[in-house]
């Protein structure tokens, strides 16, 4: 094909070439040597494969192409999985399926990318817009929609199907309603990027807006040069204040610190304006460039309070144990030989009181055993049970009939003790504020440490929201919630249902990554709403990068790629369900050391007791805590670990949003208040993994990186207002000195107790309950920090006006006589005749909520009586369903009791009668089989629908939502709820609660029964 020569090389050495043959075409030179070849073309013998081995046909991966994404390379499909790209096995159909929407995606992703760029010719837009159509029509043509199943099947894997889904709007039916705003209108709200403005408080606006911050050199190269700094500087004087902790304003000598520190004045004065006043103060002496901070920050002090509205009870731990002392040595006439013997001791480390050597007081000490006290328990013993919030409780030892001794609860002489104990509570509050100079001393600590902080304001009009539908305009409410994410730290979202909070928490996820506050989110949500809360996603931000987990990629082969796909993604948000979420732990690394330092915490604790000569007993309750943390220490460490779980540090996620955050509301609480209803020191193991991992985030971000979203905040019981702390501002509350629940409780919270009417409706007993806040004002400002609240009243929601009926039915006569046998059980229950596993007080309750709503729960066989609780139910069914013809109005029924319970299995059915084993039997039941509906067990449920049929409602219209058991059934439901095929829905708050959109034709909700929470029953409102 050309001439051989020699040519000199690098370093003049000759070497071997081949130069061309002056006009001759290599193509045609080429074409006529293949002629030449002769020979037979043979495949290669392959060599044997070993056992398991299979032939490569991976590639390496396209850089072009997405990670875990289809391709097409030569007409083949390839899955790009990291640094290869494998063939996956699939048919020729979808093969097919597959190439066809690889072509829409890669034509949304360029749509999206022409939106997203501020010099895009509108026609450019246009044209694209078109070729999207012509692929869709034509892939819908042959394959059916992208929803639809087979398709879901073949392309779910890759990492845009959610953004492929979001093309089609769907109705009811899962039938194309319309194609989405994408294909014809611009769905990307385009940056544009502000190049210069004329204003300082335009400049500020856009600062906060691009920045979140206030950037002096951005904000003066946008006005035209960095001369304009003193002006602006000078323009917007009360309005931005440079922090006196962050240096000098020093730009005329040149220095460094004149552009950090700088603040808006809503962020400068809130917070803790007390300590703030003071630093400024200090600075502004030597510096006059701040006296202008000291101005504002004295305008801005809470209102000092004073003796009067300041509530303060025994076993405040921010009071000084000296002022117990003097209380105690003054009112119990304490003699002078014991004063500085009977002492009192406070233990920050357990938040424990005691009262040291009560028992020196001589038995005929009247103060202690008359006036304040009784025979059985002295003013000393009564005084510390006070101040460690407990009420007192007498016990006589008895001996039982075989001989054995138990303590027994003497009533009187308890109701006695309980009485001297108040009259030394009230003493202590007449006492604290008679003399002059202590009232002066306590309202200027309780000023300092209680009411030194005023929230701030969010303002959330200059945020740009870079990339959102502009066919979708947010409420202010909603604005001002995300500036409260963006600008302050962790945040609660108390919104009522449907003031939008998931719209909130998507924009706020989107912006934090825009302003380079966070890179990856993740959106921990109820298990049953993960598609809902993607489509909501996608339909805000349609070019964001999410991905959704699925039950499958949690088994147990696919969970170690699953989460090295989350690690590995850029993803602007990861969509998780909560029971997925549980199941990434944190590493065990994390949890030794959280264990080490609180082991040393309380080591360093038990030393310095020891030093101030503490008494026995407070280092024995230190020894014995630490022994406890010791334990499981060692267990964690023999636990045998394994290797191949990816922890939840290592996803890389730096931002997290919770949906229903009030399912983690059983943290556990140490409390040393005894039976006080309403604490709740349940501990749920989901619950204690959600605070290790939020507190794994406050390192992180330095206190900014959850964000909680809940309608019912405090749903069942006023610890859950701590808990919310607890999660949210734990190191607030450190600083603070409420680390322990018993000093929170002993500032905010009180117990009351009173008369209330027994479970089991007989009669009243005294129940000590923790129902009342004081203090109320400084407990709000302290919650605001965080909470964002905003209830029905404030945001008017466009809600319909609804209006109440309370259907009282009068008991049956065999209600009454069970009723009285439910109170004969409760007081052999609570005289201890019975062991809880024969009877006990949840039985009982349980068996008084079926009583109350039908007899046949308790026994099938009783009589239906006209005048129950279903038979009205049904009537008024009946009347709405009449009424609501012509418009097929619907209604919902929610019973938490009686649910229907699934169909026994066969084998059950076939268990023989008796313990008779005779063949005989045997013989007559498979030749005589009985009819399945003979045995079915009575429900409450199909009572009703069988009320509702034998009235002439055709059985079509009534469903349970308990049929319902796949997502896709669900949906399939809803719609025809929606559309008035189904009129009346049956099902529990559980599975009909939060998550069910079947407003549209609804027009009356019947609650069977009451349920346990409050919330459940503003969950049941709510739909």
């Amino acid at each position: 094909l050309g001439r051989q020569t020699s040519e000199s090389t690098q370093y003049g050495k000759q070497d071997f070439t081949v130069v061309p043959i002056e006009g001759l075409e290599l193509a045609d030179q080429l074409h006529d040597a293949v002629q030449n070849i002769r020979g037979t073309y043979q495949e290669a013998e392959l060599p044997e494969l070993g056992e398991g081995e299979q032939i490569d046909t991976s590639i390496p991966a396209d850089p072009n192409v997405k990670n875990y994404s289809y391709a097409v390379v030569d007409g083949e499909v390839y899955y790009r999985e990291n640094s290869r790209m494998v063939k996956p096995e699939l048919n020729a159909t979808a093969a097919e399926r597959v190439k066809g929407m690889v072509a829409l995606r890669d034509c949304v992703n360029e749509l999206i990318a022409l939106q997203m760029d501020e010099y895009s010719a509108e026609s450019q837009i246009q044209d694209t817009q078109a070729e999207l159509n012509r692929l869709y029509d034509a892939f819908s043509a042959k394959y059916g929609l992208i929803n639809d199943r087979a398709n879901r099947l073949a392309f779910a894997d890759d990492s845009s199907y959610y953004l492929l889904c979001s093309l089609e709007v769907l109705d009811d039916e899962g039938k194309l309603k319309r194609k989405a705003d994408m294909f014809h209108k611009r769905t990307i709200k385009q940056q544009r990027s502000v190049e210069s403005v004329d204003t300082a408080s335009e400049a500020l606006a856009v600062s906060i807006g691009e920045r979140a911050c206030v950037d002096l050199s951005f904000m003066a190269s946008l006005m035209g040069s960095s001369e304009k700094i003193p002006l602006i500087v000078e323009d917007l004087k009360g309005v931005i204040y440079k922090d006196p902790t962050s240096g000098p304003f020093d730009l005329e000598r040149g220095g460094e610190h004149w552009a950090k520190g700088w603040q808006t004045a809503d962020e400068y004065l809130s917070g803790n304006v007390r300590r703030k006043l003071r630093t400024a103060q200090r600075v502004a002496e030597r510096d006059p460039f701040f006296a202008g901070n000291v101005d504002a920050l004295i305008a801005a002090q809470p209102k000092d309070l004073e003796a009067s509205e300041i509530e303060v009870r025994l076993g405040a731990t921010w009071l000084d144990t000296k002022y117990i002392e003097q209380f105690m040595y003054e009112t119990f006439d304490t003699p002078h030989y014991l004063r500085g013997r009977i002492e009192v001791s406070y233990v920050p480390y357990t938040s424990e009181w005691q009262v040291s050597r009560k028992s020196m007081i001589r038995d005929d000490d009247v103060a202690a055993y008359t006036t304040y006290g009784t025979d059985r328990a002295s003013a000393y013993r009564l005084l510390e049970d006070a101040l460690n919030l407990r009420d007192v409780r007498i016990y006589d030892t008895i001996e039982d009939a075989d001989g054995r001794e138990r303590r027994v609860l003497n009533g009187k002489e308890t109701t006695l003790a309980a009485q001297k104990q108040q009259l030394i509570r009230d003493a202590f509050k007449d006492w604290i504020w008679k003399d002059p100079e202590r009232r002066e001393t306590l309202v200027r600590q309780y000023n300092e440490e209680m009411n030194s902080t005023r929230p701030r304001e969010y303002d959330g009009s200059h945020i740009v929201f870079s990339g959102m539908n502009p066919e979708i305009t947010l409420r202010e409410h909603q604005k001002n919630a995300i500036a409260h994410v963006l600008y302050g730290g962790n945040t609660l979202l108390a919104h009522e249902v449907g003031a939008g909070k998931t719209f909130e928490m998507v924009a706020a996820a989107m912006e934090s990554k825009r302003l380079g506050l966070c890179q990856k989110s993740i959106f921990v949500v109820p298990n049953h709403l993960t598609d809902q809360w993607a489509t909501e996603f996608l339909r805000l931000y349609p070019s964001a990068n999410i991905l959704v987990t699925t039950k499958k990629d949690f088994e147990t082969r696919n969970r170690k790629k699953f989460c090295a796909r989350i690690a590995t993604g850029d993803y602007d948000a990861v969509i998780i369900g909560h029971s997925q979420f549980e199941r990434i732990p944190i590493s065990p690394e994390r949890q030794e050391r959280l264990l080490r330092q609180q082991i040393e915490e309380i080591t360093d604790g038990i030393q310095d007791t020891k030093i101030a000569g503490g008494n026995s007993f407070t280092i024995k309750s230190l020894e014995r805590t630490k022994k406890g943390l010791e334990a499981r220490l060692k267990k964690l460490q023999a636990s045998d670990r394994k290797d191949d779980v990816i922890c939840f540090e290592q996803l890389g996620v730096d931002r997290m949003f919770v949906d229903e955050s009030d399912n983690y509301k059983n943290l556990y609480l140490y409390t040393k208040m005894r039976n006080v209803a309403g604490l709740s020191t349940t501990d749920a193991q989901k619950s204690s993994d959600m605070f290790s991992k939020c507190r794994y985030m406050d390192e992180l971000t330095g206190g900014r990186g959850v964000v909680f979203a809940t309608g019912t905040p405090v749903s069942n019981s006023m610890t859950e207002l701590y808990t919310i702390q607890r999660y949210l501002q734990h190191d607030r509350l450190q600083e603070m000195g409420m680390s322990h629940f018993d000093c929170w409780a002993s500032r905010f919270g009180e117990t009351t107790t009173a008369l209330e009417l027994a479970p089991e409706g007989t009669g009243y007993r005294p129940r000590t309950r923790f129902a009342k806040f004081f203090n109320l004002p400084e407990l709000m400002n302290l919650f605001k920090e965080v909470a964002d609240i905003k209830t029905a009243d404030q945001l008017h929601l466009p809600t319909p006006k609804v209006e109440y009926h309370t259907i009282a039915t009068k008991p049956t006569e065999i209600q009454q006589d069970m009723v009285k046998s439910l109170s004969e059980r409760a007081s052999k229950v609570h005289s201890g005749s019975v062991t809880p596993d024969v009877d006990n007080m949840l039985k009982i309750t349980s068996d008084g909520r079926k009583l109350g709503l039908d007899q046949r729960i308790i026994n099938p066989m009783l009589p239906d009586e006209e005048s129950t609780k279903v038979n009205q139910c049904v009537a008024n069914i009946l009347q709405y369903w009449r009424d609501g013809e012509a418009d097929k109005l619907t209604q919902l029924v929610f019973c938490d009791i009686s649910t229907p319970k699934a169909a026994p299995s066969q084998r059950a059915a076939k268990a023989s009668p008796g313990t008779l084993d005779s063949p005989e039997i045997r013989a007559l039941e498979s030749a005589i089989p009985l009819d399945e509906s003979s045995d079915t067990p009575f429900t409450v449920y199909e009572d009703v629908r069988q009320k509702l049929i034998a009235a002439g409602m055709p059985p079509e219209q009534i469903a349970f939502i308990h049929d319902a058991n796949t997502e896709v059934k669900k949906r399939e439901l809803f719609a025809k709820v929606r559309s008035g095929q189904v009129r009346v829905l049956m099902g529990s708050t559980a599975k009909m609660g939060a998550g069910t959109n079947v407003q549209d034709r609804l027009v009356a909700l019947h609650d069977l029964d009451c349920p346990w929470r409050p919330r459940d029953l503003t969950q049941r409102k709510g739909r």
